[in-house]
Formats: C-alpha cells, structure tokens, sequence
C-alpha cells in the first residue's frame, strides 16, 4: 500500500510517499494511527496528535474507524485551514 504525506506531517516525517505492507493487527485508521510513530523518531514526532491528522483512504475523507485492510492509497495531512 502507498502511503502519501502533505504539509508539515511530510516535512517532519521527512519523505513524500513510500509502500508499505501494514502488519496484520492495523484495521482501521486508528489502527494505522497507533503504528506509525513506532516506526521511529520522525514518525512519532510527526504524529504526536494523533487526534488533528486528517486521513484520506483511496482519495475519499476517512473516519477512524474507516477500514484500510485493502486500501491501495493513505494520505495523511495536517487539518486544513482556509482564509
């Protein structure tokens, strides 16, 4: 599966994209949420909040419980402000 960063979540993670094959136990979004920052420093700094990151699977908003078992595509992005 992609995994796609935007904003400030890319810049601390420190990559744009990368696949990644998610263990068996990461369901859902705040599954994926959970594991991410346990892939390191960059990671856990990026996803500190867990609670403001806006997640979108296959290009669609998700919900935390929204299933990524057969996602071909997450983005993750910092909440979006207008203005």
């Amino acid at each position: 599966m992609k995994l796609v960063y935007f904003s400030w979540v890319k810049d601390r993670i420190g990559i744009a994209e990368e696949t990644v094959e998610l263990p068996s136990d990461v369901k859902t979004v705040t599954d994926l949420l959970a594991w991410l920052p346990t892939r390191g420093a960059n990671f856990a700094n990026a996803l500190s909040e867990p609670a403001i990151i806006r997640v979108a699977v296959d290009q669609e908003y998700a919900t935390p419980d929204t299933d990524v078992t057969k996602a071909t595509e997450i983005a993750l992005f910092p909440p979006v402000t207008g203005g």
